[in-house]
């Protein structure tokens, strides 16, 4: 054989070499795409497109155990129509998975990493206030379900409540009903007796509330932000501030906490 034919042998034409190295490296657009259509943020797991059916009350589940998000995934997709559309374990997976797939509920641990519950809660009530969130926490505290209500959470439920309470607290939310987990609306309506009991409360009496300052009372005690609240009454933000200081001032709140008890002692909200 000549040298030129054992060359010819050896290394293909330049035509063949180049139609084999298009075929194994990606083009650049084919590389962009990919990294578009990159996996979302780890550990975060959607649930697969199901057919075209009744529409369903669709969850997202933002908790950083594991363990934790399978039970109450398996709590919530036990109750006929709901379904889990997500999954995170982090605030920044939580506030990934809302913006796409715009839930009507997310079920938020307080603790988290990245953005805890509370961040989460006030970023998807300005961002999508037709959603809510039901906060889950295994801490017991008058204090921080009250930081739970201004940032606009539709519930609080201890973690140790959750097989009991859960699918109850969900029912309620699914009719715009605030939930409070039953140790602390106890704990609540006995600082209520307490604080009443301390103090002269002769204010109740002689300068009952105005049927706006009872609307405004309930919409604020059931987790609507000024805004909302504004938005919902037609007034502006700046009335229902006001609206709100002359509330605390005419029945002597000392406290928001104040205001939430006396919406659940009169029946205002549902505990």
């Amino acid at each position: 054989m000549s040298r030129e034919a054992a060359t010819a042998t050896k290394e293909p034409p330049a035509a063949a070499r180049e139609a084999a190295s298009s075929r194994e490296a990606p083009s650049a657009r084919d590389a962009a795409t990919h990294s578009r259509d990159a996996a979302p943020p780890r550990e975060a797991l959607a649930t697969p497109p199901r057919p075209p059916g009744p529409r369903k009350y669709r969850v997202v589940v933002a908790d950083d155990h594991s363990v934790v998000r399978r039970g109450i995934r398996t709590l919530l997709e036990s109750i006929p129509g709901v379904e889990v559309c997500a999954e995170a374990a982090n605030g920044a997976e939580a506030l990934y998975w809302v913006g796409r797939e715009r839930p009507d509920l997310v079920v938020v641990d307080l603790t988290m990493p990245e953005k805890n519950g509370l961040e989460v809660t006030r970023l998807v009530r300005e961002e999508l206030p037709t959603t809510d969130v039901l906060i889950l926490t295994m801490h017991f505290s008058e204090e921080v379900a009250r930081e739970v209500v201004r940032c606009g959470a539709r519930g609080y439920l201890l973690k140790s409540d959750a097989d009991i309470e859960l699918i109850h607290a969900v029912r309620h939310i699914q009719q715009h009903k605030p939930f409070f987990t039953g140790k602390l609306a106890m704990s609540m309506a006995e600082s209520f007796v307490r604080d009443t009991g301390a103090r002269n409360d002769n204010t109740n009496n002689d300068q009952p509330l105005s049927a706006r300052e009872l609307e405004v009372v309930q919409l604020l005690a059931s987790g609507k932000s000024n805004k909302e609240a504004a938005a919902m009454i037609g007034v502006s933000t700046r009335t229902v501030e006001s609206h709100r200081n002359h509330i605390m001032r005419k029945m002597d709140f000392r406290s928001f906490s104040d205001l939430i008890r006396f919406a659940i002692r009169n029946n205002l909200i549902q505990a």
